[in-house]
């Protein structure tokens, strides 16, 4: 079983004298939960735990406890992920948090609060593909998810089966990734493509493009559910779970 990597490094600071014993078990307990503004009860452990950033979604959240959560996980760990965010709420978070950096990647949606805290970073190499160019949102998404995991990403962007001799090209850059996440809508056949040319593991994302009978990422999902190649598929727009999955693989098969 793979070593969990920020343990390791942890041990590391133990060893050196960077960080004691006390503060070292405390960060690596899985039971390091907090309660915010009595509507939240944050997991402060997940990432050391688990390896994968704990994420708020911003979607649907009061602007003033979405920037007090993020606050307290800046706090705790020194970044803070928010997804699904809007213009309005990166603009909310920066004006309440003027003594943090806050980034908003506009196309992933995606807001990353810090106090300067450095990502980690693994030799694990992601691969992100999409069909069109309205999956770019959802792949976007994925991308960013990957890099604040440690990975490197490479992107290839509007090579769908419609036009399926952009693909080959593109994949070449490609083919030294450890994993591959595809993003597709309408009938979602690129991820089942390209899973059958490359020899590492390959997650499909539906996408939430399309319209009619089974639009809006439903046929895709279906086409991908169908695959005859081998895949993983994910929910239609869960750019989150298949890039945080990716990186879980493509870490791990660095470290093997």
């Amino acid at each position: 079983m793979p070593l969990n990597a920020r343990i390791l490094n942890l041990m590391e600071e133990v060893r050196s004298g960077r960080c004691s014993p006390e503060e070292a078990a405390d960060q690596i307990s899985g039971l390091r939960l907090e309660e915010i503004a009595g509507v939240a009860r944050i997991d402060l452990g997940r990432s050391i735990r688990c390896g994968i950033p704990e994420v708020v979604l911003a979607e649907g959240k009061d602007t003033s406890h979405l920037v007090e959560i993020m606050r307290r996980y800046v706090e705790a760990s020194g970044r803070c992920v928010a997804s699904r965010a809007t213009p309005d709420q990166a603009d909310a978070i920066k004006k309440a948090a003027p003594d943090l950096i806050c980034e908003y990647y506009r196309d992933a949606r995606i807001v990353i609060l810090s106090n300067g805290t450095e990502k980690p970073v693994n030799s694990g190499t992601v691969g992100i593909i999409t069909a069109g160019t309205s999956d770019i949102r959802v792949a976007e998404e994925a991308r960013i998810i990957a890099e604040e995991m440690g990975c490197r990403t490479l992107t290839a962007y509007d090579v769908g089966a419609a036009g399926i001799h952009r693909l080959f090209p593109a994949l070449q850059t490609l083919l030294d990734a450890d994993a591959y996440v595809v993003c597709a809508g309408r009938e979602g056949t690129l991820p089942a493509v390209v899973a059958g040319l490359v020899g590492r593991p390959v997650i499909g994302v539906p996408v939430s493009v399309g319209y009619g009978y089974m639009g809006k990422g439903e046929a895709a999902l279906a086409s991908m559910l169908q695959s005859c190649a081998v895949l993983t598929v994910v929910n239609i727009d869960a750019g989150f779970t298949a890039g945080a999955f990716a990186a879980q693989i493509a870490s791990g098969v660095q470290r093997e």
